[in-house]
């Protein structure tokens, strides 16, 4: 009894440290896949493995030495690469939403979808930022403030050729529209199709440093596009959008009555905050 009682003992930490690495390792594989530096992962696992292999069979200390080493410098090279994609995984770790409003988005989405069919139709090109937990403040920076109710008239009125304000995106936060004429970090990966223009490169470009759904409307094709987490698919229909928003949007079950009843009480802390000087300091 005592040696079972022993075997017991030390043989469960193994498997948990196999869970442990199994579980990291899948979730940096699914990290790592689609994003602009997987190829550059990719090729330096299969080069460390190779020499890790010849070293070893070779018996060659010398490069042993090295590749341990070197791994140290691996972890300060992951950092560099993948800075825009694990910014965006710690915003939405210190952002996560706490209210559910279904209703809300779902009005939202129409309004989109209303937006960019009538839009495509006309082939005007529009560039359209919904903010969900990670806050688009330095993208709002380079915009001009509008905060007006989200309607599909509005929008078009502002991806309008003739408006002043029709050039870069639109930033919607909830049902309303924030910013307009905000320009985009265009995105830098060197995969995308050289067919791609300025309006996708910096939706695609948001989408991978933040949690936000871009969608685009192409003028040269009247395409539908969206982008999230740098994800780009192009040429969707107005039922193919209106799928993806709510899978991404809408958020499954209802708010609890507690929370239905601090929401309203919650926001009236900010809505004071906001006092008329402050209110003049973010006019553009």
């Amino acid at each position: 009894m005592h040696s079972i009682l022993h075997i017991i003992d030390v043989g469960w930490r193994p498997v948990v440290e196999i869970a442990i690495l199994s579980v990291a390792i899948y979730f940096s594989l699914n990290f790592v896949r689609g994003t602009r530096g997987a190829p550059v992962v990719y090729g330096f696992v299969l080069l460390f493995l190779s020499l890790t292999v010849l070293a070893q069979v070779l018996q060659l200390e010398v490069l042993n030495w090295l590749l341990r080493s070197f791994v140290a410098f691996a972890a300060v090279a992951v950092l560099i690469i993948f800075q825009p994609e694990l910014r965006r995984i710690l915003a939405e770790l210190g952002t996560h939403p706490l209210f559910n409003a279904t209703h809300e988005q779902r009005e939202n989405i129409e309004v989109i979808i209303q937006t960019v069919e009538r839009l495509a139709e006309v082939r005007i090109g529009a560039l359209i930022a919904i903010e969900q937990s990670i806050n688009l403040q330095e993208a709002t920076e380079s915009g001009v403030l509008v905060d007006c109710e989200a309607t599909p008239e509005m929008l078009e009125t502002i991806f309008f050729p003739n408006n002043a304000i029709h050039d870069g995106g639109v930033i919607i936060k909830g049902d309303r529209i924030a910013y307009a004429a905000c320009i985009f970090p265009l995105s830098q990966r060197q995969d995308l199709a050289a067919s791609l223009g300025t309006r996708h490169r910096a939706g695609i470009g948001l989408s991978e440093q933040t949690d936000a759904v871009v969608v685009i409307v192409s003028e040269e094709n009247g395409w539908i596009s969206h982008a999230y987490k740098g994800q780009l698919v192009r040429g969707v229909t107005g039922e193919q959008l209106r799928a993806f928003l709510s899978s991404v949007l809408l958020k499954p079950g209802k708010p609890h009555r507690f929370l239905k009843w601090l929401q309203p009480r919650a926001a009236e802390p900010a809505k004071a905050a906001l006092t008329p000087a402050k209110l003049e300091n973010k006019q553009p």
